[in-house]
């Protein structure tokens, strides 16, 4: 957890529940709370003018989502959608930023986990640029390897469909099914029929 549930409790916040594929906002509206998800998927895209959806991350338990811009006075610039059933801890804006101007040791770590997702942003970013499409998908598996437990080869399940790979990628879902397959072949990853061991 980002913020333990009970200081979130404590400080106004409240429990809501989503349904899978609920808009939890959109894209332009106005920034009113802090978010962190108890439980489920939460997506954060945007789509091209050609409907193609664009993934700009996928968060899970513990994790919270859209709080860099309650410093600021800028529109979502991204869609937030439950992926699954959630459950999630909202926090009014004024509350959230009234506990962090109490708590100097609770600011900094949400700075912290703002740097964390800065550097996502910055090695998803130069990745994405690359040509290659094994670097990409390299790239994205071990930014989601990094943060878990799991270090040994073939030792950490990719939480990923391929659909979300490609979409976290810029590339086809096709090139993402075919990617996996060599990198499979060239012992990068262990295929466990469906599942992608990294």
């Amino acid at each position: 957890m980002i913020i333990d549930e009970n200081l979130l409790l404590e400080n106004g916040a409240v429990y809501e529940d989503y349904s899978a594929k609920e808009v939890i906002y959109e894209m332009g509206s106005i920034p009113h709370y802090y978010f962190q998800i108890v439980k489920g998927t939460v997506e954060l895209n945007n789509y091209h003018e050609d409907g193609k959806e664009f993934t700009l991350n996928i968060l899970s338990e513990g994790q919270s989502f859209g709080e860099s811009l309650l410093f600021g006075n800028k529109n979502y610039p991204m869609n937030a959608i439950a992926k699954t059933d959630c459950r999630i801890l909202k926090l009014p804006k004024s509350d959230f930023l009234h506990m962090l101007s109490l708590n100097t040791e609770l600011m900094f770590t949400i700075f912290r986990y703002l740097s964390d997702r800065l550097f996502y942003k910055y090695v998803m970013l130069f990745n994405n640029s690359a040509i290659d499409p094994v670097s990409k998908i390299k790239s994205l598996m071990d930014y989601y390897k990094e943060s878990s437990l799991e270090q040994n080869p073939y030792s950490y399940l990719v939480p990923l469909t391929r659909q979300q790979i490609a979409n976290l990628t810029g590339l086809r879902v096709e090139t993402v099914i075919r990617t996996i397959k060599k990198m499979a072949e060239d012992e990068v990853l262990r295929l466990d029929g469906r599942k992608i061991l990294y």
